[in-house]
This record gives structure tokens, C-alpha cells and sequence, in this order.
């Protein structure tokens, strides 16, 4: 019997039809790690568990030592969320439960070993597509796994820098999985840490990790937003309103208000937080209101120096930018996407609840509000 789901699915591997690539690491590769050749078993390795974001899992930000292996596992996890306060229902497509997926973090000369698990109790074929990573699509041609299948893929980290990973499961199948909150980023820092447009270390105290996610929810015939069993289910209906190019929904990290009130990303004046921020299928312009970016790594690579001061900076679609500041002033700071459409209307907002001593030189009321006076 020919069912949606089956159907589906056969569309899925039809779309599977890229050979996987073998990579050749080249001799400049291999410098900031192992010689090419070299056995990995003398290298260390470490297992590392993976926080929910905003949160980030413990890490160095130099690396102590040489290169490792450092191991991750993420479950595949289908699962209907709720997207904003009036109660709409999503069915998503995740890694680790999330939207977005875990933030990672390795140091350049590291080897990314994932373990990539997809339950039996899921509906759909998934793989993995790290942008950070040389070969095989991003791992894609290597980890497509069918419900109840696991896969292991290594890689090596040649790039410093925050980049996108995403499902990308071939054809109509990669934007559908994407939009339906199957992405995430990882972090590759040199192994020094990082540095100012001076060559300067540069640390941080804290470490959030902001996923913006643009969802496309159907709506029926009286403008009610539709609810499906499964992913499957909504398939059809989904692609129409993707394919008009107009979100319904523009959140951070799965769904409006999910980083403000109880939520809001916490921190104390004079603290140094580092913002990594991903979009993986739409450009955005973050903003920090009532604060800056005080170093500014636009495109995410920190192999270029980082920009400094800036009121707004430019994530585009498919990558990870980072942005450091020091909080200055105690209070709510509304952290937006600057199309403030999206911000307000669409849910693209968080909040930091910074803690500490008001500073009356950066800032102060003069005259309260009062009457107009007269004359």
C-alpha cells in the first residue's frame, strides 16, 4: 500500500543522488594538526556533552595541548513544538531536541567526531551538512541514515571560525528540513583563542549562542494556523507558503519570547559576553539596543580581524557571525533583528537582565518628564 509517508520517503532517497567525495587534506591542512598519514589513535580524545542553547558546553578558549578527537553525539528528534503565545503548534525536525541544534566548540587542528543518531520512532531520512568541514558535502554524502540508524563521521577542523551545519537530505528535501528548525552552529577557535583587530587575546566571561529561525506555518481557510500529526503530514501544505518566500514566523531559538522574561539571557556590568548568532536559510542584522559590538566578527571567520563598534552587523543566510561586548550600564537590553517588522511583529527578540551599578556619566535623566513650561 502506497501511503503520504511512503511516498514521501521515495521522493526523499530519489533526490539522494550526489556520489559521496573522498577528501585529500592537503599539506597546509595538516600543518595546525597531526602529519598527513599519522596514526589518530596516539591522539587524545574527549567526550563532550552538548548544552541546550542559548547555553554553551563547558570548553577552553585556548586550547591546552595538541589536537584531539573530540566526540559528540546528537538524537534526531521529530517532535511538535509550540512556536509563539497564542498556542501555534509546529511539527519540527531537530538535533538534539532543539531549535537550533547544540552549539559546538573545538579549536582548529581538532577532529569532530559525531556520532549521529536517528530513532526508529522518527518519520524521515536525516544527515548532517557541516559548512566547517572539507568534503563529502559537508558530511551530507556520508550521513544520510533511515529511522533506527546511527552514523559516525569524522572531520578534521581546519577553519577557525562559527559556521552553520544543517540536515540536507538532497533535493526539495534540504530547505523543507532546514525550515522546519534542522539546523545549528559550531565554533572552531584557534588554538591560541581569540584576538583583537590587534593581535590582542580577547576573552569572554560568557557565552550564549542565538539561533534565528524563519518558520512557514499554514493557515486554513478561515486564517487559523493548521496542526498535522506528523512531519509528512504537513509537507505539502508547508512548501506552498516556503515557496511564497514570506515567513510567518521569525524567532530565536524555536519560538517568540523563548530568550525574554524568565528566559532572558543573563549578565552583570562589567562582564564580557560573546554572541554567536546563525541564520541558516535568511540573512538578518542583529542589534544590540542600548549597547554595541565591540568586536565584531561579521562574517564569523577569525581568521580576519574583527570589526570594532558597531550599532548593527549582517549575518547571511547560511552562516554564523560572533560579536563581543562588555556591559556598561545595568538594566534590560533588548537584543533584535534590526528588521524590526521581524523583531516586533514576527518574534525575532531576546532580552539580557544585566545586574550592577548604574553609571550616571554614560547616561542620565536630566529633567523627568513633566508639563511643557510656559513662557
Amino acid at each position: 500500500m502506497i501511503t503520504r509517508r511512503n511516498a514521501l520517503k521515495s521522493a526523499l532517497f530519489a533526490s539522494m543522488a550526489a556520489p559521496a567525495l573522498i577528501r585529500t587534506a592537503s599539506a597546509e591542512e595538516a600543518k595546525p594538526a597531526v602529519a598527513a598519514g599519522e596514526d589518530l589513535s596516539k591522539l587524545p580524545r574527549r567526550k563532550v556533552k552538548l548544552a541546550r542553547p542559548p547555553f554553551v558546553h563547558e570548553h577552553d578558549q585556548v586550547a591546552k595541548g595538541g589536537p584531539a578527537i573530540i566526540e559528540f553525539t546528537m538524537t534526531i528528534e521529530e517532535k511538535e513544538i509550540q512556536i509563539d503565545d497564542e498556542g501555534t503548534m509546529f511539527q519540527a525536525m531537530t538535533f538534539d531536541g532543539s531549535v537550533p541544534g547544540p552549539l559546538m566548540v573545538v579549536h582548529e587542528g581538532d577532529y569532530v567526531e559525531l556520532t549521529l543518531v536517528n530513532p526508529e520512532t522518527n518519520t524521515m531520512p536525516h544527515n548532517i551538512d557541516f559548512h566547517s568541514s572539507t568534503g563529502g558535502l559537508g558530511g551530507g554524502a556520508l550521513t544520510l541514515i533511515n529511522p533506527g540508524e546511527q552514523t559516525v563521521l569524522r572531520w578534521k577542523a581546519t577553519r577557525p571560525g562559527t559556521f552553520v551545519y544543517h540536515c540536507a537530505p538532497g533535493g526539495p528535501m534540504i530547505p523543507w528540513h532546514v525550515v522546519s528548525g534542522m539546523n545549528g552552529a559550531i565554533m572552531v577557535l584557534p588554538r591560541e583563542g581569540l584576538k583583537n583587530d590587534k593581535g590582542e587575546p580577547v576573552k569572554y566571561d560568557r557565552v550564549y549562542y542565538v539561533g534565528e529561525q524563519d518558520f512557514y506555518v499554514p493557515k486554513d481557510a478561515d486564517g487559523n494556523y493548521k496542526r498535522y500529526s506528523d512531519p509528512g503530514e504537513s509537507y505539502a501544505d508547508t512548501v506552498e507558503v516556503m515557496n511564497g518566500l514570506v515567513p510567518t514566523h521569525v524567532v530565536f531559538n524555536g519560538a517568540a519570547g523563548s530568550l525574554t522574561g524568565e528566559n532572558a539571557l543573563k549578565s552583570k556590568v562589567g562582564e564580557t559576553v560573546l554572541i554567536v548568532h546563525s541564520q541558516a536559510n535568511r540573512d538578518t542584522r542583529p542589534h544590540l539596543i542600548g549597547g554595541h559590538g565591540d568586536y565584531v566578527w561579521e562574517t564569523g571567520k577569525f581568521n580576519n580581524p574583527p570589526e570594532k563598534d558597531l550599532e548593527t552587523w549582517f549575518i547571511r543566510g547560511g552562516s554564523a557571525g560572533a560579536a563581543i561586548y562588555t556591559f556598561l550600564q545595568p538594566g534590560l537590553y533588548a537584543y533584535v533583528n534590526h528588521n524590526l517588522i521581524e523583531a516586533v511583529n514576527l518574534g525575532a527578540t531576546a532580552h539580557f537582565q544585566v545586574e550592577g551599578e548604574w553609571n550616571n556619566d554614560l547616561m542620565q535623566q536630566v529633567v523627568p518628564p513633566s508639563p511643557i513650561s510656559q513662557g
